[in-house]
């Protein structure tokens, strides 16, 4: 009898020591040298892909202003006006653009370099200034054509295009010296095959390869200490913990693809990560077609995994946050202004209530909502689900969860802080448990949701699943719904998703308490 209360008088103590105090998160240990590189100071990376794309806008925009600039203060005042004039500057600057991209101007390493640059341009500019020429003799039009306002055009836009040019190369050189520019990339491998990939790697000339050592789970005499000067990390398990701590652009598996099913055991490990993940193919005897590889400079690589919404799809899918979250900010204004009084009014404490959710890669975000519980009896991590009658849940709280109202503070996220967007995977929060284990405990894979930014409304909630999650069916189908997202996203999906959103609110609120 005394060691059943005993035994009751540690869980009480248990209980207590809990509430007052979060339970610490489970974080792996690293070894020292994965902690520098953990600890060193990285920088946002910048897309070579978007950088090339918008020189290529700023080099259209740019030309075209000095043409028709050139043409309304020059030509016009002789001649008048005539479109013709206008289309064919578009024209010239369409073809110039076209003739820099066929000079392969438009690449990264391009940039960085100033002779290769410059004799590019000038050979291009000068190419379609011939065959704009050419072309004007052979219609009959050469009597047409001002020739001062032409050499002006040629040579003004010439000037223009070097200084551009001088500019984005001090910039990209800048970049390049921040780390940047840089795939920050990780070799699983520390054997012979390891070694030799980090030598071809690191002998590439111009390479944006930055390689911050290897990892291997054998602890025998194959697994090297150090491949080329690249150190070894640790083993594959701590991969997942080192990209949750720092920026990770690339992992690439120097294992022959005779190891298939040691390879299988580690995917199964890193694919719920948001990197590029990619199989070296430099000491295969198995050879494919030359288009079944991507080449990290002369390596040839086999494409496993590649991180999801990048380049140009991660800047649509910001300015569509942007853009359609502060027009919906705008117009929820007097609503959020009713329930904040409402809140207010009901019952003593603050208005708005921060928690801890899972963001990008695991990052954690405070997230907005307007309180729905009692001040004295907020959930800070979450511990305890929300549940049918729940009595902490205030009069107002109880209404506003269930119309979602309590959300709508989350614009504040995507429109100001960044971190959430409109549409993705809903944010769970960090102690989220279905009965004693942890969401990650009790579905394979659940961390792949979070391989892109969490949303405020998503292709799990529209389709009903929603609310408390009081059954694995319900935790399985939610991470389901997220996965079949990530990899089908589009703007228009997201479009969809938003527009269905209200419908799903009125209709599929059953699990919402």
């Amino acid at each position: 009898m005394e060691l059943i209360n005993a035994r009751s008088m540690l869980d009480a103590a248990a209980s207590a020591a809990t509430a007052n105090h979060p339970p610490i998160e489970r974080r792996r240990r690293l070894s020292q040298a994965a902690l520098a590189v953990a600890n060193q100071k990285v920088q946002r990376a910048y897309s070579p892909i978007v950088i090339a794309g918008a020189v290529r806008v700023a080099d259209f925009f740019l030309l075209s202003l000095i043409g028709v600039t050139l043409y309304l203060g020059y030509v016009t005042r002789l001649d008048g006006f005539h479109w013709e004039y206008v289309a064919a500057i578009f024209g010239m600057t369409a073809t110039a653009v076209i003739c820099f991209q066929a000079a392969d101007i438009y690449e990264v390493e391009v940039f960085r370099s100033q002779l290769r640059q410059m004799t590019r341009i000038i050979s291009s500019w000068a190419f379609v200034f011939l065959l704009f020429i050419g072309a004007s003799f052979f219609a009959k039009l050469g009597n047409e054509v001002s020739r001062l306002w032409l050499s002006a055009f040629f040579f003004v836009g010439l000037a223009a295009l070097i200084a551009e040019r001088l500019l984005l190369r001090s910039m990209v050189r800048g970049w390049a010296r921040q780390g940047r520019l840089d795939r920050r990339t990780i070799i699983v491998g520390s054997d012979q095959n390891g070694e030799q990939l980090v030598e071809a790697l690191k002998a590439q000339d111009d390479s944006d390869i930055d390689i911050l050592g290897v990892f291997d789970d054998r602890n025998d005499t194959r697994a090297l200490e150090t491949c080329a000067g690249s150190p070894k990390l640790g083993k594959v398990d701590d991969i997942v913990e080192l990209a949750r701590r720092t920026r990770i652009d690339l992992v690439l598996f120097a294992l022959p693809i005779s190891a298939e099913t040691r390879i299988l055991e580690m995917l199964k490990k890193l694919w719920v990560l948001p990197v590029d993940i990619r199989l070296s193919a430099h000491t295969n005897k198995l050879r494919f077609r030359p288009r079944s590889y991507s080449y990290l400079g002369k390596v040839p690589t086999l494409d496993v995994f590649e991180a999801p919404i990048t380049d140009w799809d991660m800047v649509m899918k910001w300015l569509f946050d942007h853009v359609v979250g502060g027009i919906i900010l705008l117009f929820a204004a007097p609503v959020m202004a009713l329930v904040a009084l409402a809140v207010r009014f009901d019952s003593p404490g603050p208005v708005l209530f921060r928690q801890k959710r899972f963001g990008f890669n695991n990052e954690r975000i405070d997230v907005f909502k307007f309180r729905s519980l009692y001040h004295d009896q907020a959930d800070q991590t979450a511990a305890k689900v929300v549940t049918r009658n729940d009595s902490r849940v205030t009069r107002v709280g109880r209404f506003i969860r269930k119309a979602s109202l309590d959300e709508l503070p989350q614009l504040f996220n995507v429109v100001f802080k960044g971190n959430l967007s409109l549409v993705g995977p809903r944010p769970h929060a960090v102690q989220g448990k279905l009965q004693s284990r942890l969401f990650d405990e009790a579905v394979d894979g659940y961390f792949a949701r979070h391989r892109v930014k969490p949303g405020i409304t998503g292709w799990a909630q529209i389709n009903g699943w929603r609310g408390e999650i009081d059954s694995e069916e319900k935790i399985q189908k939610r991470v389901e719904f997220d996965l079949y997202y990530i990899e089908n996203w589009s703007v228009l999906f997201d479009f969809y998703i938003l527009l269905r959103t209200p419908l799903a609110l009125m209709t599929k609120n059953e699990n919402a308490y």
